[in-house]
């Protein structure tokens, strides 16, 4: 049987053109690419570190990789894509090192599991809530039901099952959920 041949991404042409003067050190790209990232990167470390500034070092020690890695940069995603895979690895590692994560016990947990958010939700309140779930619940539920990863993806980004992903996703809803609940009823 023939080797599959990775798929190329078609980049855009000014992201190419980005790309081949950062591979050249030239500073200006580098601090352009920095910059048209740097803002949704941030708010991603955030969500996953739940701090400011571990969040800043987080995105810091992101970028830093970035660079250094550029060369081996594949364009079987968008570049874009490529640094949030950075980022998000970077940003979980930073938790790690604070915090010990624990996962909770793998169970057969349905696919796409609805559950009642209740009326309404408050948006501010909704965050508060996702920023207040334990560490490994919190970045499975960021990756997942904000940034759209599969949980193939997630558990390849986080060295973990896919089934401890899933597990994850099922007690942070739950989690939300009663959160939900409670603020509702005494609102």
């Amino acid at each position: 049987m023939a080797a599959q041949q990775a798929r190329i991404y078609q980049m855009i042409p000014e992201e190419v053109a980005l790309l081949e003067r950062c591979l050249k050190q030239d500073r200006l790209a580098q601090k352009e690419l920095y910059d048209k990232y740097k803002d949704a990167m941030y708010t991603l470390c955030y969500r996953i570190t739940n701090d400011f500034e571990l969040a800043q070092d987080a995105l810091q020690e992101a970028f830093v990789g970035v660079f250094r890695g550029l060369n081996k940069f594949r364009k079987q995603s968008s570049l874009g894509a490529w640094i949030k895979t950075i980022v998000v690895r970077t940003a979980y590692r930073k938790v790690k090192q604070q915090n010990q994560i624990f996962f909770e016990p793998i169970e057969n947990i349905p696919d796409n599991v609805l559950l009642d958010w209740g009326e309404y939700i408050v948006p501010a309140y909704l965050e508060r809530a996702i920023q207040s779930l334990p560490p490994g619940y919190r970045s499975v539920f960021v990756l997942v039901e904000v940034e759209g990863y599969s949980h193939k993806e997630v558990a390849e980004m986080l060295s973990i099952s896919v089934g401890t992903s899933k597990s994850q996703l099922y007690h942070s809803k739950r989690q939300l959920q009663k959160k939900l609940r409670a603020w509702g009823e005494n609102r």
